[in-house]
């Protein structure tokens, strides 16, 4: 039976490559200079860390990763911008979560479309993914022309196809 499996995954070396690229540009742009500006990836709990002295480069940083993720072709939209917060030495601290893996939440809401579709396909919550299972392909397709037409608040990816 034709099948495939609704996720939402992040290539962290993409993540990695987009932040690197943020600090080689904060290096040469003079509105940076003599500025403490920090950028930091930690790909174990898939963190950025920002710190930076001011309100408008704290900014001009948020669009400068949201920009290269976008330029490595990693949705924006897995980026979860908190609130920035004061530090002891003046300067500004910002976190932004990568957000991977589909919430409960979210795939209650799949799971409803789907069944609003009538077709004949079945669809189960598997931990953090949505898995799709159906007698024809083309069912299947409409399916993910469906989903991809709302707007769930994250990116999805269509993996495991199987005929």
């Amino acid at each position: 039976m034709p099948s495939f499996d609704i996720v939402n995954k992040v290539d962290m070396q993409e993540i990695d490559n987009a932040v690197n690229n943020c600090i080689k540009e904060v290096a040469t742009r003079f509105d940076f200079r003599n500025s403490r500006t920090a950028i930091e990836l930690n790909k174990k709990d898939k963190v950025i860390n920002i710190v930076t002295s001011d309100k408008m480069k704290m900014e001009a940083l948020q669009d400068m990763i949201t920009t290269h993720c976008i330029r490595r072709k990693v949705n924006s939209k897995c980026l979860e911008f908190k609130d920035f917060e004061p530090t002891g030495q003046g300067l500004l601290k910002r976190e932004v979560k990568i957000k991977e893996g589909i919430e409960m939440e979210i795939a209650h809401k799949i799971v409803k479309i789907i069944k609003g579709l009538n077709l004949k396909v079945q669809a189960s919550i598997q931990d953090e993914q949505v898995r799709v299972s159906g007698k024809k392909i083309d069912d299947l397709q409409a399916v993910i022309q469906t989903l991809n037409a709302q707007d769930l608040g994250i990116p999805l990816q269509y993996v495991n196809m199987k005929a």
